[in-house]
């Protein structure tokens, strides 16, 4: 590793690409963060606007619930993760109506999930390998077969987004106002849901469920700060998303550390500088006000009246 940190050191970004391209596994984390990141990015704006920020993690918590009993049963763990996942989110969305009265419904549904989960794993002869891997994201190991299911997982919800963004985006900006326009707020209910199952069941392939916040809230926490039309805030968490990926995967490639303790790293570091940019400005005005205090303007009095009085620029005889 010792010529892989010297180029790294002289920052040949060209030639580090070309050397991390050669082998399979990156080729193939770097396909697979550019699909999760887009689909994660959109979904997180709208999270962040709804307000289901717990969900998105409650949601990838029950997930495992599900790779562990598909690993019980000898099934492919992302198929219980989905199934898991799909199933607690449309529950959730039929619980509770409203964001903010989700969670307690989430809390009561989490709890279950995770006793359930921890059945499967006391019941299986072994060490589940795999599905310990969905806390933390297993990056080494994703194959290209990996890679086209994700893509197969992301197609649909990117359709459903771009079918059901605007009636999606009113409900989560005024559930009340879209009920009263004829919209259905539980049915929407569902669908964003889902999505969010379907995105959170892709996104721990990377970044693992404990972590899952780094890809499914922070990109929108931090556009909803940047932008305020949502074409442009959703743009912004898009982009986000990818740097974070591809940063957090270009440094770790260098590194022991995991690949999502980079990803989170990068996330968390953009979202308290734009958190700080507001109270930097607000400073360095301060600074300036106290450094040159404004001059007091001097009111004229009036002119002397009377024959001896000589009117301002005259010439004396």
């Amino acid at each position: 590793m010792t010529d892989l940190t010297w180029v790294w050191w002289n920052w040949n970004i060209l030639a580090d690409l070309r050397l991390m391209l050669l082998y399979p596994f990156m080729v193939n984390l770097f396909e697979a963060g550019t699909v999760i990141a887009v689909v994660a990015g959109i979904v997180s704006y709208l999270v962040v606007l709804r307000r289901s920020s717990f969900a998105s993690h409650a949601l990838g918590h029950m997930g495992f619930t599900g790779a562990a009993g598909a690993v019980l049963f000898a099934v492919n763990p992302f198929y219980g993760l989905l199934l898991c996942t799909t199933v607690s989110g449309t529950g959730i969305a039929l619980l509770g109506p409203k964001a903010s009265l989700r969670d307690v419904e989430i809390g009561t549904v989490l709890a279950f999930v995770l006793g359930v989960g921890l059945l499967f794993l006391a019941a299986y002869n072994g060490y589940a390998t795999e599905a310990y891997s969905i806390l933390f994201g297993q990056v080494v190991g994703i194959s290209q077969a990996q890679v086209l299911l994700t893509v197969e997982a992301a197609l649909p919800v990117l359709a459903v987004l771009a079918l059901f963004y605007r009636p999606l985006l009113f409900a989560s900006l005024d559930e009340e106002v879209a009920a009263a326009k004829g919209m259905r707020p539980t049915f929407l209910g569902v669908v964003f849901m889902l999505t969010l199952a379907v995105a959170i069941s892709i996104a721990v392939t990377v970044i693992g469920v404990l972590l899952i916040f780094a890809l499914t809230v922070t990109p929108g926490a931090i556009a909803i700060r940047l932008a305020k039309r949502p074409v442009y805030a959703v743009t912004a968490a898009v982009l986000i998303a990818l740097f974070v990926t591809w940063a957090g995967s270009f440094i770790a490639f260098y590194e022991v550390e995991p690949t999502s303790f980079f990803i989170v790293t990068l996330a968390f570091a953009l979202y308290l500088a734009v958190r700080a940019a507001p109270a930097a400005r607000r400073l360095a005005t301060w600074l300036a006000r106290v450094g040159h205090p404004p001059r007091r303007r001097e009111r004229a009095g009036p002119l002397p009246d009377g024959p001896n009085a000589v009117a301002e620029g005259a010439s004396l005889p």
